[in-house]
Formats: structure tokens, C-alpha cells, sequence
């Protein structure tokens, strides 16, 4: 749970002794909501309860009753439930139908822009429960996507029917609407009068950006997409997305003419044009199954303010008879305006000088702050600069792996939502990289240690440091880790604690080096090469009693100490044979002298056998076979020549 969570007194509160409040899932300009329990019925509901400066004010508080019991009243599929309403001391509170799954600028914002078919089946869905107000004699007012509810099992509603549209008596009027920049009908803009054209108008701007990914006018400032409203044209779709076909085309631009009386009557009759040009782009309206995310009624992202204009004298919706309601509502639609481009310009400049900074700042979007951008300031420059804007910080602790620590990532709400005054932000403030505790990865094949270390924001280098060992090939024989923040590297094998953003090289094995010993010098060089090593053309040949020769006894040591690595290069060990021993000379020697000697020096000696009779001292060696100094093995036999002395 979020500080901000923590620190909301209503957490855990029992509402009105029936609705226990569990958690705080919405924040807007005018209300905040909930998600709750309703004690009595054991079933999920949302409460909205509305700000304190709000419910203060008899006049909100009148015209809150009055719309909320006019909803209520909407039996309708596509349209979100009022089930109770209420005041809990000087609370007042709203309870609503909950909706497990997204808002349609939930959905704008993961796929920008929607499918043909994904668009219309919305807007039927939509249409049909605006209708169902219409009917009633009940204008919206503030249709966007924030206000259509996607469930997790394909049911798309609208909610906030007549919830955001009352509001203070700040300004002369005391009589007031609520409306979004984005989608505000150009009468509301110049004239400051709803009715269900003004509907139908913010449904061709919401339909615009469904089709485009964008909306049709942009600015800086709100004022500027106000007057784009009510002075350029909307543009076609399929200037932007050639995939729209001109049917919607033309729908859009029907739906969205500046003359509210070139705009379709109502709901219904826009929905019974939707459906004949889904018949003839042969389009069945589908379920949009959405991703279960917790979202409910008014999330309004940076730039789509929710604004205060002035209310259009209609009067209350909710306290009369529905058919009188509707009665009224059809003739307020067949109005004719007799107003030129002229005076509309007039009426624009003179709204903006003479009246629009006082609605503006009194009660309008003006009245609320903006939160400002509080990235890479510390939490003590965070809490200067929002007290600048009558903001409250509160400090919550992040992990990031690109902000110094003590430094703000960011907050909650975001950089450019609107509050009212006091309102807290929660200020996030990097604790820099989250400590990980990484178990060891020796033994695992590379893809595993690669997704172990990947699942821990861990780093991995393109290359790995491979060497061959006694271990399976693609076998992790260590893990070494290069902090981010400097120092050591870790060796890391058998587990370690580091820090997400950590970089690691892996050392893997390619098996064991070929065992030459026995083959061929050939052959050795031939496998050693195949397997990745150099092989030295420098061969050392020594001699061996157990190896023939020409026969590889083995490889020089490794130059540095440790495992061979691919690349390397390698020197082969060849044997020469039996090691070779210089033959004594023994001519001189007597029969048995020189065989000592020869003996000695592990040769055999020889001679005929006559002369074994022949007594030794009357005995001398003429000649041998084998000159002295010549190499042979040992056990070489040396034959002598003998002959009688004296």
C-alpha cells in the first residue's frame, strides 16, 4: 500500500454504518473513490465521496441529490449503476456499481488507436446507453473516454451521469457544468448552453480518437483548444488513418458540425445511423474483453482537464417526470442559433478578456493546481515547490535503477494531473538500485542463468568467457559481476547479494579438451583445431619408454594457470621412442671387463662361445660391433671380437 494510502483517514472507515472502505482506487477534481463493501447486501461496490470543500456548499450538495436520484433512475445495460446515495456527517457520498477492468483511455493508451470494429462496437454500446438518457431528459455532459468503463467480461458502460457536473457557487452564475477541453461542444464554449447535441458532439470528438489515436485539436494552454472548438472544423479521420472507411468518415463529421443543429437530434438517432453503417461495412458490435486492472469513474490524465463552464439554464433534470424531461429535451434540441461567424468571434474574444480568467481561475480548471515535475529534486526541494502550488508532500521510498539515491523519481499523482489545493502528493524518492540476493547459477545451462539473471534486472554481457572443463558444453562454471556503481567484481557462481542494474559475464564450458594422447600428431592437430584451439607449429619430441614414436604423449601446460580457453593456442607433445645411451668403448678391456662395463651402461655384451673357455686374464677385445658413442636403446646387444694374450 502506497503513503498516500496509508496516511487517507477513510481506509478501513465504515461509512454511514454500512459501506466499509477498503481501499482508494480514483482521485478527480471533485470527488475521490473508492472501492468498498456493502455490509448489509455482502457484495463489491464503489463509493465516491465528494471533497470536503464541496460538500460544505448547500447548493452542490442540492443539485448532487437531485442528479444522483435522475441517474439512479437509468435502467440500462450500458450504463454504470447508482445504487445508493447519502450523507455520513458532513460527508456526502455516492454508491455505484463496480466495475472490475479498464476505462476506454486505459485502452487508448495501450494500442493508441483502435480497430474499425473494436470502435464501433464502443461507440454502439455507448450510444445505446446515452439514449436511454436522453429519453429521460438527461444530458451527460461530460462524455470521454475516462467515462466509459470496459469490464472484464466485455460489458462497456458510461458512468458519471450528472456525478461531476454540479459544482461550487464561486462564480456570478452560481449555475454550472462540468466539461472536458477535449471534447467541450463549441456552444459551450460560446454560449455556455448543454443539451444532448453537446452529447453528440464530444461522442464525434471520442469516436475521432478511437479511429486516429489522437485528438482532433491540441495546445498548450486549455483556452486554445477551446476556441479551436469552437472555430475550425474537425477534420476526417482517414487524414490521419487511410483505414477508415468514408461511411465513419462522414459519421464523425455529422456528429461533430459546429452548428449544434446540423448535428444528429439525440443518442437514438445517432445510434440507428451507427447501425445502418455497420450493416453495410458488415460489422457486428463485439465484446471487448479487457486485462483485469482496478480502475474505475474519473482517472483524468495530464491534459484532459475536467473543466467548470457555465451550466446551460435547463434547469434540474432529476426532480421532474421523465416524459416531461424528455419533452423538454427534444424541444431544447430544435433551437436554431441565428448567430453569424461574426458575432461568434465577438463572443469568443469578449468570453476570454472579459469573463474567462475570472470563471477560469474561480471555479474552473484554474481553481485547481497543476502538480509540477519534481524529478531529480531532493524531498526537502520536492516539499519547497509544491508548497509554492498549495500542494502536501509526502515522502515514500523507490527503488530506480537511472536516479541517484535521495533524489525524486517521480510522484503520485503525476507530473500534470490537476488537485485542489492542499491535496497531498506522494513524492517518490530513489533509494537507488533494489538489493538482490542472487542464488548460485553454477551448474545451469546458459539460457537458464541468462533468464535467472534477467528476472533480476540483471545485465548480462553479449559474449561469454568460455572455457573448456570437465563440465557438460553450454554448462555456467561461474558468474562474474561487474557492479554498477564501481568497485570489484564479484565472483558469483555459488550466489552472491548485488544490486538490479548489476552487469554479469558468464563463464561457460565447451566441454572438456580433446584427449589426444596416443593419436598421431596429425589426427591431434586435426581434433584439438575442430574443437576451437590454435595449434603451435613448434612441437616439443621427447623420448619415452611406453610411447612409440611419432605417437602424441600429451600438450604442453597451459602458459598461465587455469582452464584452456577457445582460441588459445596449443603445443603438442610427440614422442620419440625409448630414450637412446651412448655405447661405451671397451677395446682394450678384458672378456669380462668389458662386459661389466657394457652391463653397466644397461647393454648386453656377446661373443663366440669359444672363448667362455678360454680363462679371462689371457683374454683382450680386439673390436665391437657398435663403435663407442653410438646411440642405442637400452638392452642393445654389443658383439666383441676376442683374442689370446701372452
Amino acid at each position: 500500500m502506497s503513503t498516500s494510502q496509508q496516511t487517507d483517514p477513510l481506509i478501513g472507515r465504515l461509512v454511514d454504518g454500512r459501506y466499509r472502505v477498503r481501499a482508494r482506487i480514483a482521485r478527480g477534481g471533485m470527488a475521490t473513490v473508492y472501492v468498498a463493501t456493502d455490509l448489509r447486501l455482502e457484495r463489491r461496490v464503489a463509493l465516491k465521496v465528494m471533497h470536503s470543500h464541496l460538500s460544505d456548499d448547500t447548493v452542490f450538495q442540492s443539485r448532487f441529490i437531485q442528479e444522483a436520484r435522475a441517474a439512479a433512475r437509468l435502467a440500462d445495460p450500458h450504463v454504470v449503476n447508482v445504487f445508493d446515495q447519502g450523507q455520513d456527517g458532513e460527508m456526502a457520498y455516492l454508491v455505484m456499481e463496480y466495475l472490475p477492468g479498464i476505462t476506454l483511455r486505459d485502452l487508448l493508451r495501450e494500442q493508441r488507436r483502435l480497430t474499425v470494429p473494436q470502435a464501433v462496437s464502443i461507440m454502439d454500446a455507448v450510444l445505446s446507453g446515452l439514449a436511454a438518457a436522453h429519453r429521460a431528459g438527461i444530458v451527460h455532459r461530460d462524455v470521454k473516454p475516462e467515462n466509459v468503463l470496459l469490464a472484464e467480461d466485455g460489458r462497456v458502460k458510461i458512468g458519471d451521469f450528472g456525478l461531476a457536473r454540479a459544482t461550487t457557487a464561486n462564480t456570478a452564475t452560481g449555475a454550472q457544468l462540468l466539461g472536458t477541453i477535449a471534447y467541450l461542444a463549441p456552444e459551450l464554449v460560446t454560449r455556455g448552453t448543454a443539451d444532448a447535441r453537446s452529447d453528440i458532439y464530444a461522442l464525434g470528438i471520442m469516436l475521432y480518437e478511437m479511429l486516429v489515436g489522437e485528438q482532433p485539436y491540441k495546445g498548450e494552454q486549455p483556452m486554445q483548444i477551446a476556441f479551436q472548438h469552437a472555430t475550425d472544423s474537425v477534420p476526417r479521420p482517414s487524414a490521419k488513418n487511410p483505414g477508415v472507411p468514408e461511411p465513419l468518415d462522414e459519421f464523425v463529421l455529422w456528429a461533430t458540425e459546429k452548428n449544434p443543429d446540423e448535428r444528429p437530434v439525440d443518442a437514438r438517432e445517432m445510434l440507428e445511423k451507427l447501425r445502418q453503417i455497420e450493416r453495410e461495412l458488415g460489422i457486428t458490435p463485439q465484446i471487448t474483453r479487457t486485462a483485469p486492472i482496478k480502475t474505475i469513474v474519473e482517472h483524468t490524465p495530464t491534459g484532459e482537464m475536467t473543466a467548470v463552464m457555465p451550466m446551460a439554464a435547463t434547469g434540474p433534470t432529476a426532480a421532474v417526470d421523465e416524459d416531461d424531461n424528455a419533452a423538454r429535451l427534444r424541444r431544447s434540441t430544435r433551437r436554431r442559433s441565428t448567430r453569424g461567424a461574426w458575432l461568434l468571434a465577438i463572443v469568443l474574444v469578449l468570453a476570454v478578456i472579459a469573463g474567462g480568467a475570472g470563471w477560469w481561475f474561480g471555479s474552473g480548471p484554474g481553481s485547481l493546481v497543476a502538480v509540477p515535475s519534481l524529478e531529480n529534486l531532493t524531498f526537502d526541494q520536492a516539499r519547497s515547490r509544491l508548497a509554492e502550488d498549495s500542494l502536501q508532500a509526502v515522502e515514500a521510498g523507490r527503488s530506480s535503477l537511472d536516479v541517484e539515491p535521495g533524489l525524486a523519481i517521480g510522484s503520485d499523482p503525476d507530473a500534470g494531473e490537476r488537485l485542489d489545493k492542499n491535496a497531498e502528493v506522494v513524492v517518490f524518492i530513489s533509494t537507488g538500485p533494489q538489493p538482490v540476493q542472487l542464488d548460485g547459477l553454477m551448474g545451469r545451462t546458459e539460457d537458464e542463468a541468462r533468464t535467472v539473471l534477467g528476472d533480476n534486472v540483471i545485465g548480462v554481457e553479449d559474449e561469454n568467457t568460455e572455457f573448456f572443463t570437465d563440465a557438460s558444453a553450454g554448462t555456467v562454471v561461474g558468474v562474474l559481476i561487474h557492479p554498477r556503481a564501481g568497485g570489484d567484481d564479484i565472483a558469483c557462481g555459488e550466489g552472491c547479494a548485488i544490486h538490479q542494474g548489476d552487469t554479469a559475464t558468464l563463464w561457460v564450458s565447451v566441454g572438456p579438451v580433446p584427449a589426444v594422447a596416443g593419436m598421431s600428431e596429425q589426427d591431434a592437430r586435426n581434433a584439438l583445431q575442430e574443437a576451437g584451439l590454435e595449434v603451435s607449429d613448434d612441437v616439443t619430441r621427447t623420448s619415452s619408454d611406453s610411447v612409440a614414436e611419432g605417437v602424441v604423449i600429451g600438450l604442453e601446460p597451459r602458459p598461465v594457470a587455469g582452464s584452456w580457453r577457445p582460441g588459445e593456442t596449443a603445443q603438442l607433445i610427440v614422442s620419440t621412442g625409448p630414450p637412446r645411451f651412448p655405447i661405451p668403448g671397451v677395446v682394450g678391456l678384458t672378456r669380462d671387463e668389458a662386459k661389466a662395463a657394457l652391463e653397466a651402461e644397461g647393454f648386453v655384451a656377446n661373443w663366440a662361445l669359444f672363448w667362455n673357455a678360454v680363462p679371462n686374464g689371457l683374454t683382450e677385445v680386439t673390436s665391437q660391433d657398435l663403435p663407442e658413442g653410438d646411440l642405442r636403446v637400452r638392452g642393445t646387444e654389443v658383439y666383441l671380437q676376442i683374442t689370446v694374450t701372452g
